[in-house]
């Protein structure tokens, strides 16, 4: 970094518009991030965070507003201008180069990187860098060798290396444990409370804007719906701006329960990845009537291999699953007969035929059963459709018939097309993964809701979910994996975040 200007920076933006088309995707909006301060930006997945950032880091150009940097209007046309601006972004997902090394991603995103570089001179240069910084990472070691932790620091080390001085995080701790989010957002913070960084962070943690930020803005639908100081705006006003006039399902009561029977049970389940390596090792868990087992844990730990095993998507290597005692294998008759459903994440690549009808869809699992079908194959197209305006109304989705194409609904939408259909009948065992992930406040409250109420009426419920505050919310049980292992497995009373945190960080 150099020395001149080593300072935070404020931005501000005055009205700004960005229209596609027909689509007015942001209208009005004018917020300011004052210098040396983290400043939350919420809203929920088409509110206009997005957009918003990406006219500021020049990627997309407003159709109306301005925006100031220090208190001077400025162009940013392109993101060129928004790195000579010192403005940086670091985004969802990584942008390293997997087989190079920390040292050589910092030096290759240099603009001035020199076609023959003096790597003595460099790694000296960098090593004098690092001593100035935070928090650090290992500068020999290849990314594809650093954790998902050690990867979001380095995007973070890349943007002050580059002497950001105002950096957009965006969703920065959904790849991290708690304890190196934690770390990661303290440390940051004493570089805003320093005043050597102003950050503008995108989040839907209600936990991380009240413990880290100074001020917070919330869209809803493309606007600027309110905003302030984090200590004057408390988590429910913030929920409330939000989702507007939203209708929000009451959450169920949870039943106790006392000592009930094993429905679902894991025996020492090995299974590889697409190239061959282990993805899951050993892994025993046993899931009890009336019981919602959490499993925890980092994104790339063996889930969704573990999923795919029990949804019949991936070969087991070795071990066994049993239902009520029963050998299963996930397949259509044997899930019909166990009465074993599921919930995947990206339920239109994994759970629907986005062109098939909405009404086709949910009939997926019933198609050749009586009353939609006679003789196994006479299929009943006006039965089929009565059947699925009942589902509609009563699983709330909202869609402009039934034969409508599932791809045309929205995110939350489809989700609850796949709930009526898995969840219509009598349900023993439900495996349910990230079902979430993405959705509006009125859609997550449902889906929770829906998942809490079959646990109620005796389900067996596997939750694999990477949002922490799901799995607490939720869970009777928490497991947690780590490198394709459970590390803990514990009654949700029993534990806390601390050590939740631990557990997927692969301590036991």
């Amino acid at each position: 970094m150099s020395e001149e200007g080593g300072r935070a920076i404020g931005v501000e933006t005055i009205g700004m518009t960005k229209i596609f088309g027909s689509l007015v995707a942001l209208e009005d909006v004018s917020i300011r991030v004052r210098p040396g301060t983290l400043h939350a930006l919420l809203g929920e997945n088409g509110a206009g965070k997005s957009t918003l950032v990406k006219c500021m880091m020049g990627f997309y150009q407003p159709t109306r507003g301005q925006m100031s940097i220090e208190g001077h209007e400025v162009a940013i046309r392109n993101p060129r201008d928004a790195s000579e601006a010192r403005l940086g972004m670091v985004y969802q997902h990584f942008t390293l180069v997997p087989s190079l090394t920390a040292a050589e991603n910092l030096i290759v995103s240099r603009p001035d990187c020199p076609e023959i570089i003096d790597w003595k001179r460099e790694i000296a240069a960098l090593d004098a860098f690092m001593a100035t910084m935070p928090f650090r990472v290992r500068l020999d070691t290849p990314v594809s060798n650093l954790s998902a932790g050690e990867k979001q620091k380095l995007e973070i080390l890349k943007q002050l290396y580059l002497d950001r001085r105002f950096v957009v995080l965006d969703e920065p701790t959904s790849v991290l444990t708690p304890d190196e989010a934690d770390e990661m957002l303290g440390l940051l913070k004493g570089m805003t409370t320093r005043g050597e960084l102003t950050i503008l962070m995108i989040t839907h943690k209600f936990r991380e804007v009240t413990a880290y930020a100074d001020e917070v803005s919330i869209l809803r639908r493309g606007r600027c719906v309110g905003g302030g100081l984090v200590g004057e705006i408390g988590t429910q006003e913030m929920a409330r701006l939000m989702i507007g006039d939203a209708e929000i399902r009451e959450r169920a009561a949870r039943v106790e329960r006392t000592a009930t029977p094993v429905v679902l049970d894991l025996a020492a389940l090995h299974a590889s990845d697409d190239d061959g390596l282990p993805a899951i090792t050993s892994i025993d868990l046993k899931v009890h009537e009336g019981e919602i087992v959490g499993i925890a844990g980092v994104s790339g730990n063996g889930q969704s291999e573990l999923v795919e095993v029990l949804s019949g998507q991936r070969d087991l290597d070795d071990g066994r699953i049993l239902v009520h005692g029963h050998g299963f294998e996930p397949v259509r008759d044997q899930m019909a007969r166990l009465k074993v459903f599921s919930l995947q994440e990206e339920p239109l690549r994994n759970s629907a035929v986005p062109r098939m009808t909405v009404a086709e869809n949910i009939a997926l699992r019933t198609f050749d059963e009586a009353p939609i079908a006679s003789l196994g194959w006479w299929l009943k197209p006006g039965t089929m459709k009565a059947r699925a305006r009942d589902l509609i109304a009563r699983y709330r989705v909202k869609t402009p018939s039934t034969d409508t194409p599932i791809e045309n609904l929205s995110g939350g939408n489809v989700q609850r097309a796949v709930l009526a259909r898995e969840l219509s009948g009598d349900v023993d065992v439900l495996i349910v993964a990230n079902p979430c992930f993405g959705l509006d406040f009125a859609s997550v409250a449902e889906i929770r809701t829906q998942i809490l109420e079959q646990r109620n009426r005796g389900a067996a419920v596997l939750l694999v979910s990477e949002d922490l505050d799901e799995i607490l919310e939720l869970s009777d049980r928490v497991a947690v994996m780590s490198g394709g292992r459970i590390t803990l497995d514990a009654p949700i009373g029993a534990t806390d975040r601390s050590a939740i945190g631990h557990a997927m960080a692969g301590g036991h």
